[in-house]
């Protein structure tokens, strides 16, 4: 296995670990990080560092792979599967811990089987769907506001401006744009009249 696909596997094995340290509610781990008025857990934390870390891995595995010619059938199926899955599970949690309205993470999610079963369609059909800006945008805005709910705002808590709040906002925006998008651009995919 190559250097590339070692390191989405790795972003995919952080996936299980930043769960437990973002749901789990042990005493040793679970106390609070204060400064002035700003509070977070140490697990919230450390689960944070690690999303941050996991989502940073991905356009170095996607870059080391081109650069070096590394590119494989694997690492074409798992580098998507892997951001799918670790935007999916710190939504979810981020569900559970009341920090995102569940509708949202409805949207975003929806967004992505979409989008993924056009893609598939097109691999029927012989052709490939590349990323598109406006899906590059999506992962970046859905990464900032992921970060900063996990970071409960940090360091806008202390002017009090809701800066995670307008990016989970800014996030469902684009990711229902770029999902319209992938659907206008390659509506001849969906051949209807052979359905």
């Amino acid at each position: 296995m190559n250097l590339p696909n070692r390191i989405t596997l790795a972003r995919i094995f952080m996936i299980p670990l930043m769960l437990v340290f973002l749901l789990f509610d042990f005493e040793w781990w679970s106390h609070e990080l204060t400064l002035g008025s700003y509070s977070l857990s140490v697990n919230h934390l450390i689960a944070a560092v690690l999303f941050i870390i996991a989502a940073s891995t991905d356009g170095i595995d996607g870059h080391i792979a081109r650069k070096r010619n590394l590119v494989t059938n694997l690492g074409k199926l798992l580098d998507p599967l892997a951001d799918k899955l670790l935007v999916a599970a710190a939504l979810i949690s981020l569900v559970a811990l009341d920090k995102v309205n569940g509708w949202v993470v409805v949207i975003i999610i929806s967004r992505e089987f979409a989008v993924t079963g056009l893609r598939e369609i097109a691999l029927l059909e012989g052709s490939v769907i590349a990323a598109s800006n406006w899906g590059k945008a999506k992962t970046i805005t859905q990464i900032i506001a992921i970060s900063a709910l996990l970071l409960n705002n940090f360091p806008f808590e202390w002017i009090g401006f809701p800066f995670a709040d307008i990016m989970i906002w800014l996030a469902t925006i684009i990711t229902v744009y770029s999902g319209i998008d992938y659907f206008v651009k390659n509506k001849h995919v969906l051949n209807f009249s052979k359905m």
